[in-house]
């Protein structure tokens, strides 16, 4: 039992693990930079630990979603260069520019607030411009319809005298799928943007585009950067992905020891809706984790758990803040065993693709919810 965890259910994030996986990741990718995205708390893993152990490993480039995210990084000491991968509407102008953070853009209007906010603080803002070269979210479209005006509004950014155009943006939608042919569109699109912009005059010194699928699989479009997020965290972004072209280790682990154990009858119900009848004496464990920590509850009817080397079902549904396990089957099961609710004990496994195939979602879903509310300890 982790007694710092505060509480006898916890995230366990392996470092050595988290190390292992940057390390593979610098040798696919070479000598281009590396965006480590840690947004989210670094997919549920704690982004300050996880910035420190990349940059352990020299990354100086770090990447997330929300400007409280970046806030969390400077106030722990950061001082590398921290991408806001999202938009910032102008109103937080100033946040961008107090605390150091490159901004994305695809609007002059919008780059004149930045702009006008770190003047008047006296300093200069480097930020990306974002083209949709195929996700429908955020960017410039870079089709023939749209592609002059695009340029034309890119070309009233890089007039601007305190926001200095740092490079190109754009995310891949399929490049974890097995059929690249859309991937290979949205490059050409990236391409002839870029190649719009220059022609015009406008210099785009830093190209990024490669996620951490197009990292495994797409070369061509790994550019000046590349952003890993969820390979660093030790799972693959899909299964159509070919695993051999890297090796990684999950890096987060979900342990929860057993605060009660009874006996009872044939015929006893467990939990809500009393989806679990046992059909013999039985012994009934619980565990103080639930759907509120990130173990979802569609995956009541499904989920088993690693006790003393053997594989437990959980009995009947899945509650906010607690969970029961059958554990007849378990030998010499006493209260406080360790429980694993997602890894291994060397010889079973539970990986966060298990539960995510299981309630029809998706593995960054799964490492993100349990990193939520669980508290986390690290380890080596």
């Amino acid at each position: 039992m982790y007694k710092e965890a505060i509480r006898p259910a916890w995230v366990e994030v392996n470092l050595s693990n988290l190390d292992y996986n940057i390390k593979n990741i610098r040798a696919k990718i070479g000598d281009r930079d590396m965006i480590g995205v840690i947004k989210a708390d670094a997919y549920g893993h704690g982004s300050v630990k996880v910035a420190e152990v990349l940059r352990e490993n020299g990354v100086k480039i770090f990447a997330i979603a929300t400007l409280q995210e970046a806030i969390t990084l400077r106030e722990a000491g950061a001082r590398e260069e921290i991408i806001m991968l999202g938009l910032t509407p102008d109103m937080y102008a100033d946040t961008i520019v107090n605390y150091d953070i490159t901004p994305v853009v695809c609007d002059a209007a919008n780059a004149a607030a930045i702009d006008a906010a770190a003047a008047a603080a006296g300093k200069t803002v480097r930020g990306l411009i974002a083209v949709d070269t195929g996700m429908g979210r955020i960017g410039y479209l870079p089709d023939d319809a749209n592609i002059d005006a695009a340029v034309e509004d890119v070309k009233k950014i890089a007039a601007l005298k305190n926001f200095k155009i740092r490079g190109l943006f754009s995310h891949m939608s399929t490049a974890d799928a097995f059929d690249k042919t859309y991937s290979h569109e949205q490059e050409a699109k990236y391409n002839k943007f870029y190649d719009a912009l220059t022609a015009a005059g406008v210099e785009i010194p830093w190209k990024t585009l490669a996620n951490s699928a197009s990292i495994m699989e797409l070369p061509t479009v790994h550019f000046d950067a590349c952003r890993p997020g969820i390979i660093l965290y030790g799972c693959y972004p899909s299964d159509e992905v070919d695993v051999n072209e890297l090796s990684i280790k999950p890096v987060m682990s979900v342990k929860a020891n057993i605060v009660h154990l009874k006996d009872v009858p044939a015929g006893f119900s467990v939990g809500y809706g009393r989806r679990y009848i046992s059909e013999k004496p039985s012994k009934i464990a619980t565990l103080a984790l639930g759907y509120a920590d990130g173990y979802p509850r569609p995956y009541s009817q499904f989920a088993k758990v690693i006790v003393n080397g053997v594989m437990a079902p959980v009995a009947g549904n899945i509650c906010m803040d607690q969970c029961m396990v059958d554990v007849t089957d378990v030998p010499d099961v006493k209260v406080g065993d360790e429980v694993i609710i997602m890894g291994t004990d060397g010889k079973n496994t539970i990986l966060a693709d298990d539960i995510a195939k299981a309630t029809g979602t998706i593995n960054y879903e799964i490492c993100c919810a349990f990193g939520q509310r669980l508290p986390k300890v690290y380890v080596k």
